[in-house]
Formats: structure tokens, sequence, C-alpha cells
């Protein structure tokens, strides 16, 4: 089943296959001197690749409103994954040197089996930048570094997209405030028992020897 997500990314995969596409076909008609066309992405995400491994639409979640996200806060990143390849590929981890202390893989490594994509896109995330060095707004742009078991670290300039307009759909991070500490009651100190017909404030006085 394909999440709603998942399907948005998948036809913004095609628009940029079939404009990726259109340079090739005009440089084979025209020749091995043909000009070479720059692709320019209808998504506002980056696009790179690692060897055959291909990074589609990649960006960081900025905030809601005109506000950046703080630093030492947190931030979300999504971005789909093809292996263009015939072997298996895996993407072992994710760093923002300068922006973030440490990029988080929710639910580890990212497998990558030939010919088939991996959707990073929600709609929880599931690459987290944690520890923010700087506040981020959108607009801005942050480098990360991918980093693949077979294709190697690919370095990706990756833009900053406010939460706004398409962009309303993809979640940010789960809040990581500090945890409450439990209040520990302890008991109460149980009391005599009281006789029948003795006052409690009262002390036995002794009596002189006779």
């Amino acid at each position: 089943m394909i999440r709603s997500n998942d399907g948005k990314l998948l036809r913004r995969l095609t628009i940029g296959a079939l404009a990726l596409a259109v340079p090739v076909l005009a440089g084979c008609e025209a020749g091995g001197n043909a000009p070479v066309f720059e692709y320019h992405p209808a998504a506002n995400g980056a696009y790179g690749s690692a060897g055959p491994v291909s990074i589609i639409d990649s960006f960081v979640l900025g905030a809601s409103d005109s506000k950046p996200l703080p630093k030492g806060g947190s931030a979300a990143m999504f971005l789909g994954l093809y292996n263009t390849g015939n072997s298996a590929d895996k993407l072992l981890s994710v760093s923002a040197p300068g922006v973030a202390g440490s990029v988080k893989l929710v639910g580890g490594s990212v497998a990558l089996p030939p010919q088939q994509a991996a959707y990073l896109t929600g709609p929880q995330p599931k690459v987290i930048l944690t520890k923010l060095s700087k506040p981020l707004s959108g607009g801005q742009t942050v480098t990360v570094d991918l980093t693949f078991q077979n294709a190697g670290t690919v370095e990706l300039p990756v833009p900053v997209e406010p939460r706004a307009q398409y962009y309303t759909d993809y979640s940010p991070p789960a809040s990581t405030g500090p945890t409450p500490t439990p209040t520990v009651k302890r008991p109460k100190p149980a009391s005599s028992p009281t006789l029948p017909g003795a006052s409690p404030s009262a002390s036995a006085t002794p009596s002189p020897p006779k």
C-alpha cells in the first residue's frame, strides 16, 4: 500500500525522470557533439547521486511559521533513494557537519535492493538532525553527507523548506523535551496507639519512694 506522501514523491520522481530523459534523447539524435542541457528539477528538493544510487528530492523541513527552528533543537529531513545498480547497497549514516551534533536514522540503516527505491518520506521522519548548532530558517541551505555501504559518501547541499503549502503534509520530529522527575511520596510514620482514658499529652511523674 502506497502512502499519500509516497504517491506524491512517486509523481515527482516520474516528472524528474522524464525531464532527465529529454536531454539524453536529444543528444542521441544530434550526435556526440550535441550541447549538454542543464537539468532543473520541478521539485524544490536537492538531487544527487553516489555511484548507482540516486538521491531524489531531499530537503530539511523548517518551521510552520516565520520563526526559525531554534538552536539546540531538531529538524526532520526527507528524501527518496533509488538504486539503479544490479547489486544491493545500504544507507549507513547521515551527518551534517557544522549544522547538527548528530543525525539519527530511525530504525537503523536503510536497505537498497538493486533496481528498487526507498522512500524516506514519512509521514513521520526517518532522518532527524539533532542538537542543531544554529537556527535554521526556510530558504537556507545545509550540507549533509550521506554514507552508503558500497557507493561511498556523497556531500549534498539540501534546502530548508518552510512547513507551508505543499510541505504541510510532512511531520516535524517528535518533541524530545526533558523527562519530568517523578515525585516520591514518603510514607507517614505510624502513630502510637492511645489507651482509653489516657491523655496523649500527659506524662507520667514518678512518685518519690516512701
